[in-house]
Formats: C-alpha cells, structure tokens, sequence
C-alpha cells in the first residue's frame, strides 16, 4: 500500500508518493500564482490550491501503483480562509507574509495586552497571524464578514474539499491566535474578541489522526485503488499539521529538545519540547505540535526567498552555485559586508512588519561574491536571532537538523552551522512537510504504532557537518555588530 504527503506552499504544491517502508517513489511540483494587490498585502486563490493538487495527484500516480491507504497535508501556515453557506470562497486567501494588519495587530498586542493574549493563548499578536486578519476583514469588508460560515487555514480547505471533514489541527491551529496552546481548544476570550463563534471554527484533531476519507468522486476521478481504513476500501485524509510541524515529522525532529532549521521562502528555527512550558519572552511562537507535544518556533519571513531575489531579480541569474563559487572559505568570517533580511519585515524576534532589507558595509572595494556572501550570511544571522532567544530560555541546542530548498548549497550549510555553532545533521533525503505529511497517514492508518515510531525507522542521516572553533568566534564577533543595525535602522 501507498500514502500520498503534500506540501501546500506558497508558490507551489509539492507531492509525493510514498511506500508502507517509509520510500519516497515520486515527486510532483506545481506551481501557482501569488498576489500583490497593494503594497504589504499577499493573497492567494484556494480554488487554485486545490485544482492544482488533483492535477498534480494525476501526475504523481501515472504509471505508478494506484492503491493508495491515506493522504496527509502539511500546509502554509496562518493564512485566513472563509467560505460563506454555500462553501463558496468569500474572498482571496490573506497569507501568513501579509503585512496589512498593523493596527490590529497593535490593537491587540496594545489594547488587549500581551499578557493577556499570552493568558489565553500562549503567545503575543503577530502580523502575519490569523486572528489579527479577521479583525481587518470585520473592519475593512464588513459585507464579506457578515457572511462567514466557516473559517479555515490553507491546508484545511484543501483537507475540506477533499473529504468534506471541516477540521484542522492543534499544531497549525496555534498560529491563528484562537487556541489555547496548553489546554489544546479554542480559546473562548480570544473569539470574543475577534467577534466570531465556535461553530464558524473547524473541529481540532491531533495532526495524524483521520477526519474521514477521501470522497467517492474524487477517487473515481483520480483512479485511486483505496486500501485504507478498517475494511481497507477507504483512502483515510488525516487532520495534517502547519508546514513547520510536518517538517518536524520530516526530519525526525518529534523528541525532547530536538531542534530543525528550515531555509524556506520563510527561515523556522522550531525546538520539540515534551510538556507545555510557558515562556516570558514572546519574541518565539509556544505551538502545539504534530506528535501530541509542544515545540518552540522562531519565525524569519524572507529566509531562501532572499537568495531567489539577490539571484534572479537583481543579478538575473539562476547560475546559484557559479554564483558562489568565488567565495573560498578563507573569506568566512571575514565579510566586511552585512545584509539585513528583512524583505517582507521581520517576525522573531522583532515583530515589526515595517522594517525592510539593506546592505551595510559597502565600499569601492566591494565585489559581487561579497554581496553574494553577506546575504547567505544575512539569512544566517537571522536563524541565529530566533535560537538565541530559545537559549536564553535555558534550552540547549547543540545539534540541528536542516531542511527547505535553501540549504542544498554545502557553503550556505557551512555558514549556518558556524555561525548558530550547531552541528548540522543532513539527511540522506529531504522532502520537508510532503513527507512528513505521508507519515503521518501511515500512522493514521496504523502502519506504525505512533509518529516517533514511524520516524525511527523512516528518517536517515547521510552526514553532519560540524562547526570549526575558530570559525565559531568570527562569526560571533561578527553577530554583535550585526545586531546593532536593526536598532539603529527601525526609526527610520
């Protein structure tokens, strides 16, 4: 039998197909538009999300074994779905990178107060959250918020549409703003406050538990073989988790202070914790995650988005490793150049959705390969901020495995590990939230006895890479002067 996993990003559908073992057989990408309709917004079409996965499902299974047990999704996380009576979609999706909820997010953190949200709910208002969106809505379109019937995040829809299960999970739940994170439910202040009622909300499951099975027309049309269930002739669609949680399950990061690093359009620092500890400090998420325990994240919005951007918009190349072939490792640690990665703001630690990029340090002497090297280590030092702050938490972390497509590049791996001082563990194959999205229907359909289990058995290393001491204390010479530039630029 075979379990589908799919990664609803956010310029693209990543699926895969994978064996009861645990063996990835095929990947399938598909792509889709984003929108920009004013400056610091970001939306999307969920229509799109979902017809380019049943595309992209056809193509994953032809020529390949049809009998498929389950389907699990890990999905972009934050993002405000709403469908009106008819299931119809009100508006455009409001993405997690959208920046138009200043003064609710104001509001909120303000008004209501940080400790209060942290009360209810473990954390602190950010932009890019869920809650702040529907106050916007309310405010902004009140015809359009008059009319939801049911709000969901982004892989919830496509759960929704392909099983009719209005549902979501703990994990994912968590960043909307509505959940209460220690007790596992919403939050009863945090919708009185956005105005809304638990009706509108989905029903919450543990991420790799079934929320029904893959309607009948659908696996007609897709010409799936269901073996799934318990008279095996379903093909079970489990809650899922947010990316960063399916991630974790990808990369085997499911035990007590095991930590991932993910260089993605966003850059994730996410710490897996045992039981609920409340933090004092609010500049990382205190999230649920996909095994049934917590997990700490940090959050960069612009992580491997910016090498996309420094390469193809502003160098018009995408030659990425000729690019950063001049640079020999004898010039690590002694870039005079610094970048700022704050393409689209910054989340953690700073929760400033206003704050933007910038090159500082340049000279006449300045070449090509320097910029090129201040952005691997901009990204880098911006991880660094997130793991900072979960050290000065007491959490030790001194190995890390690593995930997303920014990280294929062994210089960029060298940079990370020197300059977090974490030895990184690189797995001899990286899927990300496809596959840990097919983990977690294996589990669902009981092919392993729990996500810990599963991921034993499935997940492998192929090599680390270790930090060098002299390297190490470049680097962190250098972090100091990098962390007074935002300081000294946010009044700006």
């Amino acid at each position: 039998m075979n379990y589908i996993g799919v990664d609803l990003g956010t310029s693209s559908v990543k699926i895969i197909l994978m064996d009861e073992a645990g063996n990835v057989k095929k990947s399938v990408t598909k792509e889709y538009p984003l929108s920009f309709p004013n400056p610091g917004w970001s939306e999307q079409s969920p229509l799109e999300w979902y017809d380019k996965t049943i595309e992209g499902i056809k193509e994953l299974l032809l020529h390949q074994e049809t009998d498929i047990a389950g389907i699990g999704v890990g999905g972009q996380m934050h993002g405000l779905v709403i469908l009106d009576e008819k299931d119809d979609v009100i508006r455009p999706a409001i993405l997690w990178n959208d920046g138009r909820t200043t003064e609710e997010n104001n509001y909120l953190n303000q008004v209501i107060g940080e400790e209060k949200l942290a009360e209810y709910t473990s954390n602190i208002s950010f932009t890019g959250f869920t809650a702040p969106k529907i106050l916007w809505v309310e405010k902004h379109e009140p015809e359009n918020f008059s009319r939801i019937k049911k709000i969901m995040l982004p892989k919830d829809y496509l759960v929704y549409r392909l099983s009719g299960a209005f549902s979501t999970d703990v994990s994912d739940a968590s960043g909307m703003l509505l959940l209460d994170v220690k007790k596992r439910c919403w939050s009863k202040e945090m919708l009185e406050i956005c105005h809304i009622k638990e009706e509108q909300l989905p029903k919450l499951y543990e991420s790799y538990e079934a929320v029904g099975s893959m309607k009948k027309e659908i696996v007609a049309e897709l010409g799936i073989t269901p073996c799934g269930g318990e008279n095996e002739d379903e093909v079970l669609v489990v809650a899922g988790a947010g990316d960063n949680a399916a991630a974790a399950v990808a990369t085997g990061t499911v035990y007590d202070g095991a930590c991932n690093l993910s260089v993605g359009t966003s850059g994730t620092v996410f710490i897996a914790t045992k039981d609920y500890k409340a933090t004092t400090n609010h500049a990382i998420h205190n999230f649920c995650d996909s095994t049934g325990a917590y997990h700490y994240m940090g959050c960069m919005l612009s992580a491997a988005s910016c090498n996309l951007w420094w390469m193809q918009d502003i160098l018009h190349t995408k030659e990425f490793a000729r690019e950063q072939s001049g640079i020999s490792e004898d010039k690590l640690g002694e870039n005079s150049v610094y970048y700022l990665p704050y393409l689209m703001g910054e989340r953690s630690p700073h929760n400033d959705e206003k704050i933007r990029g910038a090159f500082l340090g340049l000279s006449m002497d300045t070449s090509r390969e320097d910029m090129t090297q201040a952005m691997l280590e901009g990204v880098a030092f911006g991880l660094k901020d997130s793991l900072e702050v979960a050290r000065n938490l007491g959490i030790k972390v001194e190995s890390s495995k690593i995930c997303g497509g920014g990280v294929k590049s062994p210089l960029w791996q060298k940079i990370i590990a020197n300059v977090l001082n974490v030895k990184l563990e690189i797995l001899v194959s990286e899927e990300g939230p496809s596959l840990g999205g097919a983990i977690m229907a294996a589990v669902a359909n009981g092919s392993y006895e729990s996500v810990e289990d599963a991921c034993k058995k499935i997940i492998k290393i192929d090599h680390e890479v270790v930090p060098e001491e002299s390297l190490v204390k470049k680097y962190e010479e250098k972090y100091k002067t990098y962390k007074k530039f935002y300081p000294a630029l946010k009044g700006i």
